[in-house]
């Protein structure tokens, strides 16, 4: 799996890189206190030219006798700054260090609430660790080689805050690159039993308990969902569940892993649909949390669920008009076989509470409907607890991952009530990620605490949105991470 890269937090005078990369806002003077004499000598010249303002993505390269190339990198306005800029500027300006042929980049932040304190540092070294992931099966190096380390030097006198956010943040970064690599894997690879293994691997290097449920065991259970998704594909479905922890908490995290998307029989358009490898990025989450918290050693007791099917049209997938009975007892009729992550998460639900957790979460790739409402910008939260909102929100802008909560009305599961069974897995377009998430209402039992959170909008970049960083993201490992670890008082 992929390697990040490590984080060393140096003083600002610091000059033992190939690169220094020098952030600097709009209309203001670069902050330059502590740089090397040579270094803020480089730095006020470039700043001093008259065609510099400052803007985002602009910037002015210069070489130090004897030191790195100093390059000032404009931030835009301090005033319209954000987390989700400063991981930009990171990524964007990797990405050239890297196409430069550098390999050694030294990052100097300036001081805004985006580089300063704890949260802000543990947010910062988690982006700078992955800023030189790539997920890649070229036979020949493209865009020079890897970057081989980053330095950081922290607005002055953050310095010891950055340093205690190494050993926090890099057990998250790894986690992430672990979640991004096992979604980016393409689905003649990363099937229902390589996925399956794949957290089996990474149970065992931590001790954490899996057990994994065949399409036999399934069927005995009476697990009808996942096991008419996974009935047109060679490969069969499985669900893997790990447990960890004795203390604490207890947790339960549900995630939808469909290995490979084509709509059943209900297919989808041709064009875009080699991303459907990314409808498994809810389990992968899953698995990234879960490694995170092991490492981290957090005092919580994780019970994960892991539902992986690959749903694929044949002679013996299943249809619309099928009715289909599930691990509760509730039935379901078929509208549309391509609204099919709702019915291999509704058995995973029903299973998960009824360890009765004192909170459940779910990650899934759910509807294309909830990109429509809040495009690549932030996931969905539903949810009927207005606390655990509340706490997952905090949690969300601690990480620098958005979140935005979504309704879920009782008119929603009006809308959802079958003709011939109990439920119907669609109701048409009008509203139809909060129609998924009251489906999914009917499978948690009487858990209140519970969360359905639909990532389809920031599980992934595509290449039309973003070309240069295409893939996987790994979304809700960190914000994740961050809610559980104030749950275990941490």
């Amino acid at each position: 799996m992929a390697e990040v890269l490590s984080v060393e937090v140096v003083s600002r005078g610091s000059r033992d890189a190939d690169l220094l990369i020098l952030g600097a806002f709009e209309g203001e003077s670069p902050d330059l206190e502590g740089l090397d004499e040579a270094v803020r000598r480089t730095a006020g010249r470039m700043a001093a030219r008259s065609g510099w303002q400052g803007k985002e993505e602009q910037s002015g390269q210069s070489d130090v006798p004897d030191g790195p190339v100093v390059v000032l990198s404009g931030l835009g306005k301090a005033a319209d700054f954000s987390a989700v800029k400063l991981a930009n500027w990171i990524g964007r300006t990797a990405d050239w260090a890297r196409g430069n042929g550098y390999r050694r980049v030294q990052y100097v932040l300036p001081r805004h609430p985006e580089t300063a304190g704890a949260a802000a540092a543990e947010r910062a070294v988690r982006w700078l660790s992955l800023a030189g992931y790539r997920f890649d099966r070229r036979s020949e190096e493209k865009n020079g080689a890897p970057l081989e380390g980053i330095l950081v030097a922290p607005p002055a006198g953050e310095e010891g805050g950055y340093r205690a956010a190494v050993a926090f943040s890099r057990p998250i970064a790894e986690a992430a690159a672990f979640s991004r690599t096992l979604a980016n894997t393409p689905p003649n690879e990363a099937t229902t039993l390589w996925m399956a293994e794949r957290a089996r691997e990474m149970a065992a290097e931590r001790g954490i308990a899996v057990t994994v449920l065949d399409e036999t065991e399934m069927g005995r259970r009476g697990m009808g969902g996942l096991l008419a998704v996974g009935s047109g594909s060679a490969h069969p479905p499985r669900l893997v569940r790990l447990d960890w922890g004795t203390e604490g908490p207890v947790v339960a995290l549900v995630g939808k892993g469909v290995t490979f998307d084509t709509g059943g029989i209900s297919i989808k358009p041709a064009q875009s649909m080699e991303d459907m490898k990314y409808d498994k990025c809810g389990a992968c989450t899953v698995l990234g949390i879960v490694r995170a918290v092991a490492d981290l050693g957090l005092k919580v007791r994780l019970r994960a669920y892991c539902a992986f099917a690959e749903n694929m049209p044949s002679g013996t997938a299943y249809r619309p008009g099928d009715i289909v009975r599930f691990y509760n007892g509730k039935t379901v009729e078929i509208i549309n076989t391509d609204a099919e992550g709702r019915l291999i998460l509704a058995d995973s639900l029903a299973w998960a509470v009824e360890e009765k957790p004192d909170a459940l979460l779910e990650f899934s790739t759910l509807t294309g409907a909830i990109v429509v409402a809040l495009g690549h910008q932030a996931g969905g939260l539903f949810t009927p607890d207005d606390g655990l909102a509340a706490e997952l929100l905090g949690a969300s802008a601690e990480s620098g991952e958005r979140l935005w909560r979504m309704p879920l009305y009782p008119e929603y599961l009006e809308d959802m009530k079958g003709v011939h069974a109990d439920l119907k897995n669609s109701a048409g377009r009008p509203g139809s990620s909060s129609t998924a998430a009251a489906f999914l209402s009917q499978f948690v039992g009487e858990q209140k605490s519970w969360a359905h959170l639909d990532i389809a909008g920031v599980a992934y970049l595509s290449a039309e949105v973003n070309p240069k960083r295409a893939g996987a993201t790994g979304f809700g490992v960190a914000s994740t991470v961050a809610w559980l670890r104030r749950r275990a008082g941490a």
